[in-house]
């Protein structure tokens, strides 16, 4: 069997999109691994695939895969690559459109300028919403980590993070840490780990551990739940300028029960087919 992709990235976070529109798209675990390896597969952190909407009012239902097969709620970067996709592929001209995921219905925007602008939804603290296994609601909470305690934020972002300040991203034990954090038992089901520097009240730094991807070179939900960690522990103010590897991202939120807007570029790489 031949399946046409698309391959885009937004700063970096690299994706696999499928059209699931216009033909059905069934994939296996192995299959979905297969397409997001690096060096039997085309290679990309995560799968997208675009289908029809299973309610009315909304345009698209957008489904993500990691790249070890496993289905997950969110991706911020992914949402505005979806966005750039049904816009080349012809499958709508609205130039906002929404969005059904499993982490709830996000509202992305094509700008003029060529970015986009993802409504990402009003973030969650609660602890059994996120889902994280908590005593308290305090803000910060201690985290045991191999032998060591350190102090997250943690976030609902239709996705769960964990999100720790450090003085140097550089220097940050993301390959250390990131593994035990996202597997950690207080978070039943994984989380991605965010290590955030700090540089003035509307700019950080920021490195993600990505759940079931690993370290990316950027990440949109993370880039959101990081700066509204910061907000809420009145570290930042909005907008916040994140700066990842793979380049910017800018969020901004209100606070209380405003949603999150994240704007950032999307790129269209290739698209090929591949024969599964």
């Amino acid at each position: 069997m031949k399946m046409p992709f698309v391959k885009m990235h937004g700063l970096g976070n690299d994706f696999v999109v499928l059209d699931g529109v216009r033909q059905s798209v069934v994939l296996t675990a192995p299959q979905l691994r297969h397409l997001a390896d690096r060096h039997f597969g085309i290679g990309c952190d995560q799968i997208l695939l675009v289908e029809p909407a299973s309610q009315p009012g909304i345009d698209f239902r957008y489904r993500i895969f990691n790249a070890d097969g496993g289905e997950v709620e969110q991706c911020g970067n992914g949402a505005r690559c979806f966005v750039r996709f049904v816009h080349e592929q012809g499958l709508t001209a609205k130039r906002e459109i929404r969005v059904e995921t499993m982490g709830g219905v996000i509202g992305p925007r094509l700008e003029d300028d060529g970015t986009v602008t993802v409504d990402m939804g009003v973030p969650v603290f609660a602890s059994a919403q996120i889902p994280f296994v908590a005593a308290t609601e305090d803000l910060v909470q201690t985290l045991r980590v191999a032998d060591e305690d350190i102090a997250i934020t943690a976030v609902g972002m239709g996705n769960p993070h964990a999100v720790q300040v450090v003085a140097d991203v550089d220097l940050a034990p993301v390959e250390r840490q990131g593994p035990l954090i996202e597997a950690h038992p207080r978070f039943p089901q994984r989380v991605n780990a965010g290590f955030m520097q700090v540089l003035d009240r509307h700019t950080i730094r920021l490195r993600v551990f990505e759940r079931g991807a690993g370290e990316t070179l950027a990440c949109g939900t993370g880039a959101c739940a990081a700066a509204v960690a910061g907000i809420a522990r009145g570290l930042l103010d909005s907008p916040v300028r994140v700066a990842t590897r793979g380049g910017e991202l800018t969020i901004a939120w209100n606070g209380h029960a405003t949603p999150v807007l994240m704007t950032g570029p999307a790129v269209t790489v290739f698209k090929g087919e591949i024969e599964l």
